[in-house]
C-alpha cells in the first residue's frame, strides 16, 4: 500500500532544522572513494534510496563499502582499476545521477555491464551521456541503443577528447571527467554556463588535478583519487523546502544548520531574497575541507512576484517546483523560463508544477520552458494531489498544503524516501496546525 502524506494548514512555522547531507556530494563520495586508493570514511552521508542504488552498483563490482550506520559509510578503495563485472543486472533504481556517472565509469572498464532503472528513470534520455562517451571508444547496447534504460555499457580503450556541452549538466560534465580517468590523453569538457561543481571540488580534494579555465575541465588519465575521510555538508535542495516555507509565512522563524553553501547552490537564496525575503547567511561558510557550509537563518516576509531565467537556471533546476509554490504565494507575477529540462526530469515538471497549481486555484500558464504565475494570498485545499513518483513535487505540495484552506493528500508519496527520508517528521517539529 502506497503512503498517502496529508498536508494541513497552519498556525506557526518555527524551529531549527539539521537537513540531510547533500546528494550530490554523497553520490559523488562514493563514486570517487570507490575508484580511489584507501580507507575514506564519509559521515553525515545521505542514506536515501538514490544514494543507497550508488552504493549496491559498487559492492557489485567488488568494492569494500560499509554501512557501520544509515550516514556513516567506510569505503576500502582499491584503485580506479579494482572493479570487477558485476553477475547481475545494476539496479539503478529512480537515480538518473548513478546512472549517467557510472555510464562514465563503465566506459573505461574492460568489461560490460548491463542497467536497468524503475519506469520514471527508464523514460529518462540518455543520448546526452552516450554521445560523447561512444566517439571516446565506448559502445552501447539495447532496446533503444543506449536512447534509455535498459541498456548495456560495452567498456573499452578510451580516447582522450574536447567536448563542447550544448547544455549545461553537472551529471554529463562528471560522466565524462570519470571516462576521462581512463583514457588516453587528455579530456576536456566545456560547458556553454557553469553548473554544479561538486565532482570538481571532490577530485581535487582527492588529489586528482583537474584544470579549470573559465567554463573549460581538463583532466589527464595518469592519476586516480587518494581516499581521505569525507564530510557531506546538509542539503540546500532538501533545505529549500523549509527555506520557502518559512520565508512566506508571516512572523515565522528558521534557523538551518551546516548546509551546504556552494557558490554554485545559492541560487535559491538569491531568487528568494529578491522576491523580499529575510535571509541570513549566518557565519562566513566554514569551509570544510572542500565543500563550504555554515548557518542560514530566516524570517517570515511578504513575497514578491520575480523573473527566474536564463544562467540561474541550472543553479536552481531542483528548486524550481518549489519556487513555483513560493511564487504562488507572492504579490504579482513570478515568469520562469529557459528550465526545458524539467520535462526530462523524474517527471515532466513543468507540467506536474502547473496542474497542482491550478488545482489549488492558481492562475498559472504554461510556457514550453517554463510557466507564469500569479501570485495570491491563501491556496486552496480539500483536493487530492498526485506525486507524479517525484519526490521534488510531492514535497512542494505537502508546503503548499501549509497555506492551504483546507488540508490536501498526495497520493503516492514514497518516493520521498529517495532524497528525503526524515521530511515528514522534520516537518511536524516546526509547525502547529489551525
Amino acid at each position: 500500500m502506497s503512503h498517502s502524506f496529508v498536508s494541513s494548514p497552519i498556525k506557526s512555522f518555527a524551529g531549527d532544522l539539521i537537513v540531510p547531507g547533500d546528494k550530490s556530494i554523497s553520490h559523488r563520495s562514493l563514486f570517487l572513494t570507490s575508484l580511489g586508493q584507501g580507507k575514506a570514511k564519509i559521515s553525515n552521508f545521505l542514506s536515501g534510496e538514490d544514494c543507497q542504488a550508488t552504493a549496491r552498483a559498487f559492492q557489485a563490482m567488488g568494492v569494500d563499502i560499509t554501512f557501520e550506520s544509515p550516514t556513516e559509510v567506510i569505503v576500502n578503495g582499491k584503485g580506479k582499476y579494482a572493479l570487477k563485472k558485476p553477475a547481475e543486472v545494476l539496479d539503478m533504481g529512480n537515480s538518473g545521477t548513478t546512472t549517467r556517472l557510472l555510464m562514465g565509469v563503465l566506459a573505461g572498464q574492460d568489461f560490460s555491464a548491463e542497467l536497468k532503472g524503475d519506469a520514471s528513470l527508464s523514460s529518462r534520455p540518455m543520448k546526452r551521456v552516450v554521445e560523447p562517451l561512444t566517439q571516446m571508444g565506448a559502445s552501447f547496447s539495447g532496446p533503444t541503443n543506449g536512447a534509455q534504460l535498459p541498456l548495456q555499457v560495452n567498456g573499452g580503450a578510451l580516447n582522450g577528447m574536447t567536448h563542447p556541452l550544448k547544455v549545461a549538466s553537472a551529471q554529463v560534465k562528471s560522466s565524462l571527467l570519470l571516462a576521462g580517468l581512463y583514457a588516453d590523453g587528455l579530456t576536456t569538457v566545456i560547458e556553454p554556463n557553469q553548473s554544479r561543481d561538486h565532482t570538481e571540488r571532490m577530485l581535487k580534494y582527492l588529489g586528482v588535478h583537474v584544470e579549470t579555465e573559465d567554463l573549460s575541465y581538463t583532466i589527464d588519465s595518469d592519476q586516480e583519487p587518494k581516499n581521505k575521510d569525507i564530510f557531506v555538508p546538509g542539503d540546500i535542495s532538501s533545505a529549500a523546502f523549509f527555506l520557502v516555507a518559512a520565508a512566506a509565512f508571516p512572523n515565522s522563524s528558521l534557523l538551518i544548520k551546516d548546509v551546504g553553501l556552494n557558490p554554485t547552490r545559492m541560487a535559491i537564496i538569491e531568487v528568494l531574497r529578491k522576491m523580499g525575503a529575510q535571509i541570513t547567511v549566518l557565519l562566513e561558510p566554514k569551509s570544510e575541507k572542500f565543500e563550504p557550509y555554515g548557518d542560514v537563518e530566516v524570517f517570515g516576509h511578504p513575497l514578491i512576484g520575480t523573473e527566474i531565467s536564463g544562467a540561474m537556471i541550472p543553479y536552481l533546476i531542483d528548486e524550481i517546483p518549489v519556487l513555483a509554490v513560493a511564487a504562488a504565494l507572492a504579490d504579482g507575477e513570478t515568469v520562469i523560463r529557459d528550465a526545458a529540462e524539467l520535462r526530462v526530469k523524474e517527471s515532466d515538471r513543468i507540467k506536474a508544477v502547473v496542474t497542482s497549481l491550478q488545482k489549488l486555484g492558481v492562475q498559472v500558464e504554461e510556457l514550453e520552458d517554463g510557466m507564469v504565475i500569479q501570485g495570491q494570498p491563501r491556496l486552496k485545499g480539500g483536493e487530492t494531489f498526485e506525486s507524479y513518483g517525484d519526490h521534488r513535487i510531492a514535497m512542494s505540495m505537502a508546503i503548499a498544503g501549509l497555506f492551504c484552506d483546507k488540508p490536501i493528500t498526495i497520493k503516492n508519496a514514497d518516493c520521498i524516501q529517495t532524497s528525503f527520508p526524515s521530511f515528514e517528521e522534520k516537518l511536524k517539529l516546526l509547525v502547529t496546525y489551525e
